[in-house]
């Protein structure tokens, strides 16, 4: 998506094994997201963005994922343009992580 930055699935896993400060968000649906995450994934469904925007940790790297790319490209615009803040998006989302051959985990059930 334009004027969104992005990283592929071995920057973020990179991004990940560093000692950087990484707020990962997971804008997926309930159902998605219990079939499994990248470790570390809070969930964050798409349509309650909006009203977490103010929980979001400006003092961390954010970055969101989805499914494919897409959903977690509009999350990246919305807090852009809402919050000023430049978060990342997963390119190619969760499909690409699995792709590229890094762990899906079970979600802990709270």
């Amino acid at each position: 998506m334009f004027g969104v930055k992005e990283v592929d699935a071995t920057t973020l896993k990179n991004m990940l094994d560093s000692d950087s400060e990484i707020q990962l968000l997971d804008v997926r649906s309930q159902a998605e997201f219990a079939q499994g995450i990248i470790q570390g994934g809070e969930f964050a469904p798409l349509h309650t963005i909006p009203l977490k925007i103010n929980e979001l940790d400006k003092d961390k790297t954010i970055v969101f994922y989805c499914r494919s790319g897409a959903r977690s490209a509009q999350a990246c615009a919305f807090v852009q343009q809402n919050a000023g803040i430049e978060a990342i998006n997963l390119r190619g989302g969760i499909i690409s992580w699995y792709q590229s051959g890094f762990e899906i985990v079970r979600p802990e059930v709270s």
